[in-house]
């Protein structure tokens, strides 16, 4: 098992305020194993994130200064009174023209409204009769809605909060015997700040049940969760190129194990995704493709560098930037395959996956604030060095801050073109990114680190992790 504070200078140096680096000596401890201790980091800094929230909650999240100066914007609460859910209704297949579709897929419209189900069981709002009657701008208004939208919020974060300590679970499995890779998750500083802003979280279960299951060879499964994953947001579905190049430098299976196994997953992932997709496609096949209809229709958005260029008079079409973008990602993913053919050894499937999402999020033409937890784990497994990742977070953070501060009219006005301020913390974003791309790049192409003689990564590949695995009658786990 992996000892990050004897491995890594950053973690020896973090480990000062705990005691130091672990002795060489120093036994397990017989009740906080690596998971248990990964589980309640990830519980204290999800804890610090919904404090975090607190002004905004306080002040019904509707006043700009607060929600962008502090720096607790969610888009949780909005769509509460925004898409029907104050008054329950399903999200699909509702003809009235009250509400607009939700433009999300079809899993996080799902949360969203069981979420609201759940809420409805301490309302604190007025009656049915009077919501329905009620303008939807007005919703919001009404005697004990700020009560109830709080309420509201404080249930999806209980979920999501269930959604991360699943997520972390399989991460700390993914890369057996290495459960401490997954901490570059649990205490990351991005997590802290964007853990709320959207539903996200759901995705990241999802993803990381996927390497768990893949590292584990339940193709199977791992297919499902990508399908579960592609059905919550469409990034997940870059983790079939991933395992693609993994079957492809397994040169001890022959050509028929690798197909059966390519074709198993390719079945999972689209049953699942049908599955899920089903009710709403049933109920409400209109609202069903709003998802896909929004995101080919809307032009150059936040975070992204097709914004930049926008307002720097570059002007581009949103099926201009569809096409240019497109071809763009299919050239990085057909360079991301070919270095993964032909790096000295096999690559974690982690490093693949991250630099196909890194590439697609450089070139997409929204880039918002939380889609740095698309990164997030693939980066803790890809690249388990703590300098590196705090490097590349300092980026996120600087734009983090900076998206905020431009929202809310203290760098330029969010509708005008002097943006200077803002247009540079997206060139610092990417160029963070791009540095830690570069770096799990170095490691695919050179896998043998300067100390040591042995990728720590790969040499532990392939290692039973017995924290992670089932007990032989399957009614507990060992963590």
């Amino acid at each position: 098992m992996n000892q990050p504070t004897r491995e890594d200078p950053v973690a020896a140096a973090l480990s000062e305020v705990v005691g130091g680096p672990v002795g060489r000596r120093a036994r397990p401890h017989s009740w906080w194993t690596p998971v248990r201790v990964l589980l309640a980091v990830f519980t204290v800094v999800f804890s610090l994130a919904l404090v975090r929230d607190y002004p905004c909650g306080k002040t019904d999240w509707s006043n700009n200064d607060v929600r962008y100066s502090r720096m607790c914007y969610s888009d949780v609460p909005y769509l509460y009174t925004g898409r029907g859910f104050a008054e329950h209704r399903w999200p699909y297949g509702q003809d009235d023209g009250r509400y607009p579709a939700m433009e999300y897929p079809v899993l996080i419209s799902y949360l969203a409204w069981g979420a609201s189900e759940v809420t409805a069981l301490v309302p604190s709002g007025p009656a049915q009769e009077i919501r329905a009657q009620t303008p939807v701008a007005g919703l919001w208004g009404l005697p004990g809605m700020t009560t109830e939208v709080n309420t509201y919020f404080l249930v999806t974060a209980l979920l999501l909060f269930g959604c991360g300590l699943g997520a972390l679970w399989f991460l700390a499995g993914a890369s057996p015997g290495r459960p401490w890779d997954a901490m570059g998750f649990a205490l990351a500083p991005v997590l802290l700040a964007t853990a709320l802003v959207n539903w996200d979280l759901l995705a990241l279960l999802f993803t990381a049940a996927a390497l768990w299951a893949w590292a584990r060879d339940r193709p199977l499964l791992a297919g499902a969760m990508v399908g579960l994953g592609v059905a919550t947001k469409l990034y997940p579905l870059f983790l079939l190129g991933a395992f693609l190049v993994d079957l492809l430098r397994r040169g001890e299976e022959d050509r028929r194990d690798r197909l059966d196994r390519a074709g198993t997953t390719l079945f999972g992932a689209a049953a699942a995704w049908f599955a899920v997709n089903l009710p709403a496609i049933a109920t409400g096949s209109a609202d069903w493709k709003v998802f896909w209809s929004f995101n080919s229709e809307r032009g150059a958005d936040l975070g992204s560098l097709w914004l930049l260029l926008d307002q720097l008079g570059a002007h581009t079409s949103a099926h201009s930037i569809n096409v240019v973008s497109g071809v763009v990602f299919l050239a990085a993913c057909a360079g991301i395959l070919a270095l993964g053919l032909r790096a000295p050894r096999r690559p974690q499937v982690a490093q693949i996956a991250f630099l196909i999402v890194a590439a697609f999020l450089i070139v997409n033409k929204v880039y918002s604030p939380q889609y740095v937890l698309w990164l997030l784990p693939l980066a803790a497994l890809a690249r388990p060095n703590w300098r590196d990742l705090l490097l590349w977070q300092a980026g996120e953070l600087v734009y983090f801050g900076a998206v905020w501060l431009y929202l809310g009219g203290w760098l330029a006005p969010s509708t005008g073109t002097d943006a200077t301020a803002y247009q540079l913390a997206i060139v610092v974003r990417v160029a963070a990114e791009l540095y830690l791309v570069a770096r799990v790049v170095g490691d695919v192409l050179d896998p043998i680190p300067p100390l040591g003689d042995l990728d720590p990564v790969e040499g532990s590949r392939g290692e039973p992790d017995p924290e992670l695995d089932l007990v032989a009658d399957g009614r507990h786990l060992r963590a």
